[in-house]
């Protein structure tokens, strides 16, 4: 039986901030959000609709947890190697500036890494760098480039000793003129307009939790904003079946590369 008190908490939180509940895998929706409103003794989804609406700080922990901000550098070395040995260095042979985004980049480990390669290419001066994602909290602390020691462990020691500075005895923060580099945004991947003219487009481990419907209008999406000959890359567990309905086709394992 569908479950109202669910349905209509998803149409509240779609007319309140735009962010459309029924586009990710409702099982694994529910049953977290269940779980965090639980947490907090509400014995229904109207109840706890009726907290968030009236109290920030459980809105904002609410939009945290729908999020999955799970990030770390380098995360696949071996796919990250594959940017630096042979996708970036292509794509700087053209001459002129590169346009590149990370999207859903949660803290942003993903588009520091980026980052540092662009720089290790001797190309970061002329590379843009977006990074998005829905949730502001996380936004604020990719701009603060400041990470614990666990997110770095797969970042090769020459990297370490240009591009991140020990903070204390835990911490490393991002060198300036890597931060400098980067634009961070708040933006809705199922809702906003993208730009356009992307050379490469990374979104890892995010489309897992769409469902088939989302992720088809998004991987359109994604190559509309992308330039003939631009790259797609995706993470580990979201293979693209059929690529060549959106105008993909395979460049190696995770990337994927639009039609010229």
């Amino acid at each position: 039986m569908e479950d109202k008190d669910f349905v209509q908490f998803v149409k509240r939180i779609n007319d309140k901030t735009k962010i459309d509940l029924s586009q990710y895998k409702e099982a694994q929706m529910k049953r977290r959000l269940t779980t965090l409103r639980q947490k907090h003794g509400f014995e229904s989804f109207s109840a706890y609709w009726d907290a968030i609406n009236s109290d920030g700080g459980l809105m904002n922990e609410f939009l945290d947890r729908m999020t999955i901000n799970v990030s770390e550098f380098w995360r696949n070395p071996s796919r990250w190697e594959a940017m630096e040995r042979r996708f970036l260095p292509e794509l700087l042979q053209g001459g002129g500036r590169i346009k590149l985004w990370s999207a859903a980049c949660s803290t942003g480990e993903e588009p520091y890494t980026l980052a540092m390669i662009a720089a290790e290419l001797g190309a970061l001066d002329r590379t843009s760098i977006l990074a998005t994602d829905l949730d502001s909290m996380v936004l604020q602390k990719a701009a603060q480039g400041v990470y614990h020691e666990r997110s770095i462990r797969d970042v090769p020691l020459a990297y370490m000793d240009k591009y991140l500075s020990k903070q204390d005895k835990e911490h490393y923060g991002v060198v300036d003129r890597l931060k400098k580099a980067i634009t961070f945004k708040q933006q809705n991947l199922l809702n906003d307009k993208f730009d356009s003219d992307f050379h490469i487009i990374i979104c890892r481990n995010v489309m897992i939790y769409f469902t088939e419907e989302a992720k088809h209008q998004l991987y359109h999406k994604f190559s509309k904003a992308l330039r003939p000959g631009g790259l797609l890359f995706v993470g580990s567990t979201e293979q693209i079946f059929s690529p060549s309905q959106y105008g993909f086709e395979s460049a190696e394992t995770f990337f994927y590369r639009k039609n010229a």
